[in-house]
């Protein structure tokens, strides 16, 4: 199937007063290539939560785990501050060595979808007494997309210098990967870098306490003393008294908005599968460089798993970029079949449903413009 610009317009239906004098941009025709450099750069908290800092969480009165989360982090940024733990960097050749760190150097946030854990996440990033460039900021996948870039030493000789990583929505489902980072984490923590991470309770283990914790801890193996895991109760605030996900609207409507809006793109949905097959996903974020907005006409359910993880990719760039989805076809809580849902990668399917959701409210503007 081509990659193509959605369908063609109806102009019986769309007004050539609402047509821009520029055609939307193509997802499609956009083949990124980002340098290395630029992965190490660029990991910072995504635009979504640039702003966001411990007094901007608003804590569920009816969950005292989310103001508790809130006391022990801030505690655990300040205790940050100060010279690196072993400034190995710095240390010259004749120094004394100094003592490995005692007590926990990490801290796991343990809980489900949208309990505000990324923006608590970012909250310590920012709270935490050191120059950006010692702080590291990234998802799990992004963090094997820098080793991929850099290869495993390189990696560790980038990052042993900083006070503070941060991995966010940690993967327990891929176990090669895990076996990766969970060695990557060792060295660092070797070197004085301290921790944290979050991510997902399984959708069919909410409510059975620590599952997360306990598999987390258990697939870092030897760093499980480093780590003090964090419960954080409470529901999805993306639903937290919203309304429901505006439907699919009809592709002459997603033509048009697409049309009238500025840095939009437009691009068949099925198209836009294939055309993800060919791109890296560790330029997913760059493939999304200079957006105001997706529209995709088309949407159906997604084939097969492979097809599946790379949405969820792109699903996440979106939304740590704030990127408004706009689309025809079916509503996105159908794509992914009862299968995938079921399966050993439905936590990150859940969480795909759950962000394209929030970005399908923030586009119902597109339409009325």
């Amino acid at each position: 199937m081509l990659c193509s610009l959605a369908r063609p317009l109806q102009w019986g239906t769309v007004s050539t007063s609402a047509i821009t004098e520029a055609a939307p941009l193509s997802l499609c025709a956009r083949e990124p290539h980002v340098p290395a450099d630029r992965l190490v750069a660029e990991m910072v908290p995504p635009p979504r939560f640039d702003a966001v800092r411990f007094d901007t969480y608003v804590p569920d009165p009816n969950q005292p785990s989310q103001s508790e989360a809130v006391t022990v982090l801030s505690s655990f940024a300040a205790g940050l501050g100060g010279a690196h733990a072993t400034g190995a960097a710095k240390r010259r050749w004749f120094a004394k060595k100094p003592a490995a760190p005692t007590g926990p150097r990490g801290v796991y946030l343990d809980g489900g979808y949208g309990v505000g854990k990324t923006h608590l996440l970012a909250s310590l990033w920012h709270a935490t007494p050191a120059e950006p460039t010692l702080k590291a900021f990234g998802t799990f996948v992004e963090l094997t997309n820098l080793v991929g870039a850099l290869g495993f030493q390189q990696t560790v000789q980038t990052l042993s210098g900083h006070r503070l990583l941060c991995i966010d929505e940690f993967e327990l489902d891929d176990p090669g990967d895990t076996v990766l980072v969970s060695t990557l984490l060792g060295r660092l923590v070797d070197a004085g870098v301290a921790l944290a991470a979050t991510s997902n309770t399984l959708p069919g283990k909410l409510g059975e306490g620590r599952f997360a914790a306990a598999d987390f801890l258990r697939e870092i193996q030897g760093l499980s003393a480093r780590f003090r895991p964090l419960r954080i109760d409470g529901e999805d605030y993306r639903h937290r008294g919203l309304p429901e996900a505006p439907p699919p609207y009809a592709d002459e409507q997603v033509t048009k908005a697409a049309y009238a809006t500025e840095g939009a793109s437009l691009d068949d949905f099925p198209g836009l599968l294939e055309h993800l097959a060919k791109v890296h996903p560790s330029r997913y974020g760059a493939l999304t460089d200079g957006l105001r907005a997706v529209c995709l006409t088309d949407v159906r359910p997604v084939p097969d798993q492979s097809t599946a993880l790379r949405l969820v990719v792109l699903a996440d760039r979106l939304y740590d970029r704030e990127v408004p989805v706009l689309a025809s076809g079916l509503p996105f809580d159908r794509l992914f079949s009862d299968e995938m849902l079921n399966g050993g990668y439905r936590k990150k399917y859940f969480r795909a449903i759950s962000r394209l959701t929030a970005l399908a409210r923030d586009a119902k503007g597109l339409v009325d413009q």
